[in-house]
């Protein structure tokens, strides 16, 4: 593995367990809020992860979709003559 994958690779992981330490804050932030009893350390954990997981399949999908339609709008553009 190159230096530069390494690199990447320690710097997704980074953004990835902060994800989660962010979304493990909001989830106890809101069970406090709730007056509800925080579940222990791993449940809360896990949970965490299994949100964060779900986010970021929902982003990567609308993402997809966003970039299709911009693409499309581009081709129908050129296709009229558009100079925008």
């Amino acid at each position: 593995m190159t230096k530069d994958i390494k690199i990447k690779d320690d710097l997704k992981k980074l953004a990835k367990e902060t994800e989660v330490m962010l979304t493990e804050s909001i989830l106890r932030w809101r069970y406090k809020k709730e007056g509800g009893e925080i579940p222990d350390k791993e449940t809360l954990k896990r949970d965490s992860r299994l949100i964060t997981d779900k986010a970021n399949r929902i982003l990567y999908q609308k993402g997809k979709s966003i970039l299709k339609e911009i693409k499309r709008a581009y081709r129908e553009g050129k296709k009229w003559g558009s100079s925008n």
